[in-house]
């Protein structure tokens, strides 16, 4: 069975992902911030595989991962985790700056970075879950834009460096979707959520299995999926 790696598997659309993987008898190996994280991942999806490490803190990935065993084979990375913290930029901290641009970007690169040889051995592929975000930036979001408009960067330049090993790249762009991540984006925003007006995360995961699932002979380089009513 292909095996998956996942970040932010724990809501939202990295949680459709894991369980619909799971329910289709895929290996996965779920990425937590801490054991008691990985612990509860490990319970809603028995049988998966959890690794500990803290995309918050990129430059400690390394040691943690060299404390656990990784998968032989990787044949699909899916980056799906993010955080969000809006603010317009006279008022935004070095720390906010940090803090999404570690989860958002300088994480992903470095996990890309840790199985890129398992996805080389796999000719597997590499799923990046950007945002409307990072292909357009609005007033209040340049933290948050700018780590997703770097994610574009590093998933195009991946993809050229990777192609000749056979190795996929997607970038997924979702708009508005219905996850804690969109309340809370309502709530920086002083606005009323109503989970009925936006994507399904079910949708997206449809859409990035689509894209997990073409045959070698093409392959969906970046995919927008905006909400429909």
């Amino acid at each position: 069975m292909p095996t998956h790696v996942i970040t932010g598997a724990g809501s939202g659309i990295g949680a459709a992902l894991a369980r619909r993987l799971h329910t289709r008898g895929d290996d996965l190996v779920l990425l937590a911030r801490d054991a008691g994280r990985a612990k509860e991942l490990a319970a809603a999806h028995p049988g998966a595989r959890t690794l500990v490490g803290d995309l918050a803190d990129p430059d400690k990935l390394s040691w943690a991962f060299s404390h656990q065993s990784l998968p032989d084979r990787v044949d699909s990375l899916l980056h799906v985790a993010g955080v969000v913290d809006l603010g317009p930029v006279g008022e935004l901290t070095p720390k906010t700056w940090r803090h999404q641009l570690n989860v958002n970007l300088i994480a992903p690169a470095e996990l890309t970075r840790h199985f890129l040889p398992q996805l080389r051995l796999a000719q597997g592929h590499v799923v990046f879950v950007n945002s409307g975000a990072g292909l357009n930036a609005h007033p209040d979001w340049s933290a948050y834009a700018a780590s997703k408009h770097g994610l574009k960067a590093l998933a195009d330049s991946l993809r050229g460096e990777e192609h000749g090993n056979g190795v996929r790249v997607t970038s997924v762009y979702p708009g508005r979707t219905a996850s804690p991540m969109q309340a809370k984006v309502h709530q920086q925003e002083g606005k009323e959520y109503d989970a009925a007006r936006w994507i399904d995360p079910e949708s997206v995961a449809t859409a990035v299995l689509a894209a997990l699932d073409l045959t070698r002979d093409a392959e969906v380089n970046d995919l927008t999926v905006r909400p429909g009513r």
